[in-house]
């Protein structure tokens, strides 16, 4: 498997910023934030199905474009994987035919644009060879982190999260572990915000990573744009031994 960083940044704001989107192989985006948006017309119209984390904006938003910009390049709908309560969220507040047309029922309900699929956390799901699984998380509205198997190793993407025991439990009995994406998105100076919007800062994630029981290559994600400086020094203060590494935009992981 393949793993395209279209998206890494915590927001917006100059050339590289981009929020959260990956495209794994090339049929497959996991989360949809604004660097989806780069990917180019041929590219998004190859994407038959979307993994949801959650459904804050700079996870979703390129969704209801993508749909708009693709559906009369495709066959069959795009497939969009998330828990029933973030479904519920999209149906709510974007598919709404006031926010964005619910492409659900376009052109017709028997052969929509776009499918939605409830995945259950624990549950996996298989695209092929591939398995995707959603594994548990804690943040301010529902959300799930995911593991990506080849067969060969895994991939484990936190998505947004705080402190969570149960995403641990899960992450330490995936035996082939290998890379592990992981939130850190204030400084140590906004210890508190960091709580409260249940995020992490480098001080709560040395923390957390002491439950970790595998070996594997750890990348940062979701740094806040302005503080990126800073908030790496403090990861490499206290995170040295694990030799974390930023992710960048157009990076690419192979598992």
């Amino acid at each position: 498997m393949k793993l395209r960083v279209l998206g890494c940044s915590g927001g917006i704001g100059g050339r590289n910023q981009r929020t959260t989107s990956f495209l794994l192989d090339h049929d497959i985006l996991i989360d949809a934030g604004t660097g989806a948006a780069d990917l180019s017309i041929a590219e998004l119209a190859m994407v038959d199905h979307v993994f949801l984390t959650h459904a804050h904006l700079d996870h979703i938003v390129s969704l209801p474009l993508l749909i708009d910009t693709v559906a009369d390049r495709r066959q069959k709908p795009v497939v969009v994987h998330a828990t029933q309560a973030v479904l519920t969220i999209l149906r709510n507040h974007v598919f709404n035919w006031a926010v964005w047309p619910d492409f659900s029922e376009l052109p017709t309900p028997e052969n929509p644009f776009l499918r939605f699929e409830v995945l259950t956390v624990g549950e996996p799901v298989l695209i092929g060879a591939r398995q995707i699984t959603a594994l548990p998380v804690e943040h301010t509205v529902p959300a799930v982190g995911y593991c990506l198997d080849s067969g060969q190793s895994s991939l484990v993407f936190s998505g947004d999260t705080g402190p969570c025991a149960a995403f641990w439990r899960a992450v330490n009995r995936i035996g082939n572990l290998r890379h592990l994406i992981i939130e850190c998105a204030f400084s140590n100076r906004e210890e508190k915000l960091a709580i409260s919007s249940k995020h992490l800062c480098p001080r709560m994630l040395a923390a957390e990573l002491q439950r970790l029981e595998r070996d594997c290559e750890i990348h940062i994600t979701h740094l806040k744009p302005g503080q990126i400086e800073l908030t790496m020094e403090e990861i490499e203060a206290s995170l040295g031994d694990y030799q974390p590494r930023m992710l960048q935009n157009n990076q690419i992981i192979e598992f």
